[in-house]
């Protein structure tokens, strides 16, 4: 399906961002690698979602690979020669992976991955740090980490064992090997599978029901959920309980409950 909005600029040709109505779409457009990301990839990332979360008329993000095999297979490993040799240049890469990872994570509005194929290592990781996984039935995920003798971050393990529970986590990276769609539906890794046909449309219909929504409403929800992962003592609950106030303060309550009672759809604001 083509996507004639309003373009993002990017560091990179390999990732492409554009406006679509209510939906802000990020590509990893690097077909020929399988969306492989590369480091510059990961620098444009921060600055597309800070883009769109600044953004009002974007009321949802969807991230989705180019081409038909993939959302993303992981990271560029013909820059790993360059980039991931030597203390400095794992440093800098790294912090330019966990930075994106972070601003994805908690991204203030709601993210969709829209998986089609090989969604493996990285690719798998950005899935992940969105909220919702909508995928094909051909999709395949895994992280073969202990198949390179990479290590695996803190904060990555946590996301993961967050979703999937520790010990489907452990079967993941232990035996590095790719699953398919019905197995991480069955690990509750995935929210939907739909057939490859259907799964564009789907997810348009999926981000649209979302974007009519109170976008209050689901900010709020998001920085509960956001909190939620944090250690206890860096739970910020104050910011949390305000927005939650907000929404009761809002012109949106105030149309959502006209609408109610007259039987409409709701027209919201944002305000």
């Amino acid at each position: 399906m083509n996507h004639p909005g309003t373009p993002i600029p990017t560091l990179t040709e390999k990732l492409v961002a554009h406006k679509e109505g209510a939906i802000g779409w990020i590509v990893f457009n690097n077909p020929a690698r399988h969306n492989a990301t590369s480091f510059e990839m990961w620098q444009s990332l921060p600055l597309v979602l800070g883009a769109y979360a600044e953004d009002p008329e974007v009321r949802v993000i969807v991230l989705k690979g180019a081409g038909e095999k993939a959302f993303s297979a992981g990271a560029d490993i013909s820059q790993f020669k360059e980039k991931r040799t030597g203390a400095e240049a794992v440093k800098e890469y790294n912090a330019a992976s966990d930075h994106a990872s972070r601003v994805l994570r908690e991204c203030p509005k709601p993210t969709i991955a829209m998986v089609r194929g090989y969604c493996i290592g990285g690719g798998m990781a950005m899935a992940v740090g969105c909220d919702i996984r909508i995928v094909s039935d051909n999709a395949r995920f895994g992280v073969p980490a202990a198949k390179l003798g990479l290590g695996y971050r803190f904060e990555g393990i946590r996301r993961l064992s967050s979703i999937v529970g520790p010990s489907f986590a452990a079967e993941i990276f232990y035996t590095g090997r790719q699953f398919s769609s019905q197995e991480a539906l069955e690990m509750g890794l995935v929210n939907r599978v739909v057939p490859v046909a259907d799964l564009e449309r789907y997810t348009l219909d999926y981000a649209n029901t979302i974007g009519n929504n109170a976008p209050l409403t689901i900010a709020a929800v998001k920085r509960s959920l956001i909190e939620s992962l944090k250690d206890p003592a860096e739970r910020d609950l104050a910011q949390c309980q305000q927005m939650v106030d907000a929404c009761f303060e809002s012109a949106d309550y105030k149309e959502g409950q006209t609408a109610f009672m007259e039987k409409r759809k709701p027209q919201f604001k944002g305000r």
